[in-house]
């Protein structure tokens, strides 16, 4: 996005779903992020899944947009938290949902809650927040959302994984063959 249409979005409040992941296997640039939040355009994280990342972890797309505009303008750029925030806030912000986004009274309760005693977290003990972005993908260990719970130690409760991986395959390989 140039100056011109960064603007545009701004003023016009248009909201953007950065996608880093898919941008860099489609090496379709790097996303000017940090100014897009300087000129005020609602930006939040999104993942492309099996479509053009592979991956469906919000985390490692926050992971991925901190590190892309680290590299475009230096360590300050981004930090974990704002990184988190694109992915929290910014989606609420980017689908102009006033219920979603943070932890608060009036809120749906989507809540994900990470054992910080792993290997992948060792060490992030003083900045768990920090870890989580820093140290790559790391599955929850429970989920809640709107409320209710959808995994719990690391079960998934509300669908049968195995069917829905195969489901999943099939149709991947339907698509592949029509490609």
């Amino acid at each position: 996005m140039n100056d011109d249409e960064i603007n545009l979005f701004a003023r016009t409040q248009t909201g953007v779903a950065h996608c880093p992941c898919s941008n860099m296997r489609l090496a379709s640039g790097i996303a000017p992020v940090r100014k897009m939040i300087d000129s005020g355009v609602p930006v939040g994280l999104g993942v492309d899944g099996s479509s053009s990342s592979d991956s469906g972890h919000l985390l490692n797309e926050a992971r991925q947009t901190m590190l892309l505009q680290r590299v475009m303008s230096g360590a300050d750029n981004l930090t974990a938290r704002q990184a988190l925030r694109l992915a929290t806030r910014g989606g609420a912000d980017v689908l102009n949902r006033k219920d979603i986004g943070q932890i608060a009274p009036g809120f749906a309760a989507d809540i994900a809650i990470f054992n910080l005693n792993c290997i992948e977290l060792s060490g992030t003990q003083t900045d768990p927040l920090a870890g989580l972005i820093f140290c790559g993908p790391v599955k929850p260990r429970h989920v809640l959302i709107n409320g209710s719970w959808v995994v719990r130690d690391n079960q998934l409760l509300t669908l049968s994984l195995p069917d829905l991986l195969v489901r999943h395959d099939g149709q991947a390989k339907a698509l592949f063959n029509r490609a």
